[in-house]
């Protein structure tokens, strides 16, 4: 899928499905997009001399002030259109995703005033993302697989 996909032209990005366990059950950890505020989880570019797993953290930190055991697992992959600054398609991004549990979340990190966080079940979550294949990542999703 990766090379077929970087064959078109897309481009790598590693994102983070953060979750916790509340009760036995997980909880997926949600933010919004910067622009068109749809419901999207952490993500972002390769970074020089860091590993995809901690790339994915870093991004967690950054959108979402979230800290916590990133697993250097890929837990799914998924394709998505990213858009500029007028609305207009811009490129296309394959995501690596890989699990982060959360162990603390702050109330001051890079981007909280250009996002919104929230907790959802597995299914609410799945159900709030725009993306048909990050819906089967979390969906999928089991922890206790790791």
């Amino acid at each position: 899928l990766l090379k077929a996909e970087q064959k078109k032209g897309a481009h790598r990005q590693f994102g983070a499905l953060c979750y916790r366990m509340m009760h036995g059950k997980p909880q997926i950890l949600l933010i919004t997009s910067r622009t068109r505020r749809r419901w999207i989880i952490p993500k972002g570019w390769p970074m020089k001399r860091c590993s995809p797993a901690d790339a994915a953290a870093i991004e967690a930190w950054e959108e979402a002030g979230a800290r916590g055991k990133v697993q250097d697992v890929c837990v799914g992959v998924f394709g998505y259109t990213k858009y500029d600054e007028q609305g207009m398609p811009d490129k296309r991004c394959v995501v690596t995703v890989f699990p982060v549990k959360v162990t603390s979340l702050a109330k001051a990190y890079p981007e909280r005033k250009q996002r919104r966080r929230k907790w959802f079940s597995p299914k609410k979550a799945a159900r709030k993302v725009a993306e048909p294949e990050l819906r089967k990542v979390i969906r999928a999703f089991d922890p206790k697989s790791l």
